[in-house]
């Protein structure tokens, strides 16, 4: 028997014979990329061919039409004298069910839909997102108070709007009510008590001092306007803050940037996945601040691209609209790299993003080059003023240490082999005047001085 060089994976699938089993994989294609199903080929990739097949040329196109509503290419292939049968199916704008039930391809796997992640899959076929949905609230629900406040944030980027206009109107406007029942989103974002509806809407802060060791928690409940407010100042009440006088202006300064924390904040609510019944999870640490939100990015954006220029693809674009009216998002795709912007503009280590438990992570990390931080590792004091002219300048001599500090080249190459050794510097080049050291895990560019900085354990 021939071994078929071209492997299955997420477009291709082979089958040593025609049974309606088939069916299933038809539909997963259909509801996936498309792909092709090769008839006359077993699993391992070995040509096997088909008996009587012009009759299933006449028999699979019928069946898939009948059962499956979809019109597929079927072609007869021949390889060393054996016959294949080769269907082809494109990716249909209409979900595809098979006996009642929705598949879906993922690499060389056939998965069914179902629970919350179908409810989801309906809702994109049929272009809608699930917070444009109607709930069972009705405008008699609303929190006035935050409808007047937005109605005063949206004058900047809606002029039209006033606080004389119907309330309905400006609902009926913002597509958040129909048929007099909000949507999910209009209960979400202005909404006296969301969670009486929707259950799984609420969020809290945690004060961590290990992973297990809980000292403060705060539950922040509400519509995502109060929400918002409560989880910064959940989060400031455990940062340090100092101030920098300006002139005659007093400025003050946190261990992070509250507005890179809030965008954050305002990130995890707009794009969580609210059929999920976790909550959304802040835990903030002696050294890092991590914001959890559960539902993960969709497929065509990665954890890479959320530091460079994207396209804005949001779960819950009803939510993403009214946030951006009210002027606490710019425009869709730059929240993230903002994020990155002000935590560097900050002096602070890049923050990371990661999808993990079935959501996204955004994690703050403090500077762990700072003075303070640094006499606790035991460094001497020139090792220290060493680190805080790297994170300055960039990078570090042998022979500019020695002038720095006035010591011979054997005391200078001890200290770079104990900031080594720490994990704080990295050395560049092998031996002579090419040699230098940055700060560990750090990538220069455009920011000159300002690097991307791991967390040090």
């Amino acid at each position: 028997m021939k071994n078929i060089e071209k492997m299955e994976g997420q477009n291709l699938e082979f089958k040593s014979s025609w049974s309606d089993e088939c069916l299933k994989t038809i539909s997963a294609f259909a509801n996936s990329e498309g792909g092709d199903l090769v008839v006359g080929i077993d699993d391992n990739g070995n040509l096997i061919g088909v008996k009587n097949a012009k009759k299933l040329l006449e028999d699979i196109p019928n069946k898939i039409k009948n059962k499956l509503s979809i019109i597929p290419h079927v072609n007869l292939d021949e390889v060393e004298g054996k016959e294949t049968i080769r269907i082809e199916i494109e990716p249909s704008i209409n979900p595809i069910s098979y006996s009642g039930r929705f598949y879906k391809r993922t690499g060389s796997t056939v998965q069914e839909v179902s629970g919350a992640d179908l409810t989801v899959f309906l809702l994109s076929r049929s272009g809608r997102t699930w917070d444009a949905l109607p709930s069972n609230a009705g405008i008699d629900d609303l929190d006035k108070e935050t409808f007047e406040r937005f109605i005063g944030m949206a004058k900047k980027r809606l002029p039209e709007i006033s606080e004389k206009d119907d309330v309905g109107k400006i609902l009926k406007n913002l597509e958040l009510i129909g048929d007099g029942k909000l949507t999910n989103a209009g209960v979400l974002l202005f909404g006296m008590k969301p969670q009486r509806y929707i259950t799984s809407s609420g969020a809290r802060v945690g004060r961590f001092k290990t992973d297990i060791d809980i000292l403060d928690t705060v539950e922040a409940t509400g519509n995502l306007f109060k929400q918002v407010d409560a989880l910064l100042e959940g989060i400031k009440k455990h940062l340090n803050v100092r101030f920098e006088i300006k002139g005659i202006e007093r400025k003050d300064i946190w261990d992070y940037p509250l507005e890179a924390i809030r965008e954050g904040l305002i990130n995890a609510l707009i794009h969580r996945d609210y059929l999920s019944t976790a909550d959304i999870q802040i835990k903030v640490y002696d050294d890092r601040i991590k914001v959890w939100n559960p539902g993960k990015l969709p497929h065509e954006i990665t954890v890479e691209d959320l530091k460079k220029e994207h396209g804005s693809i949001p779960r819950n674009r009803s939510l993403a609209y009214v946030f951006y009216y009210a002027g606490y998002i710019e425009k869709w795709g730059s929240g993230t790299m903002r994020i990155v912007d002000l935590c560097l503009d900050h002096g602070l280590p890049e923050p990371e993003f990661k999808e993990e438990t079935g959501g996204l992570s955004i994690y703050f990390y403090k500077d762990v080059y700072s003075e303070e931080h640094l006499i606790k590792t035991g460094l001497n004091e020139r090792q220290i003023k060493a680190v805080v002219y790297v994170k300055d300048r960039g990078k570090i001599t042998n022979n500019e240490y020695q002038d720095l500090f006035g010591v011979s080249k054997k005391t200078s190459s001890r200290d770079f082999e104990e900031l080594v050794k720490l994990n704080l510097f990295e050395k560049h080049g092998t031996t002579g005047k090419g040699t230098y050291y940055v700060l560990k895990g750090s990538q220069r560019g455009q920011r000159g001085h300002k690097g991307v900085l791991k967390e040090q354990n």
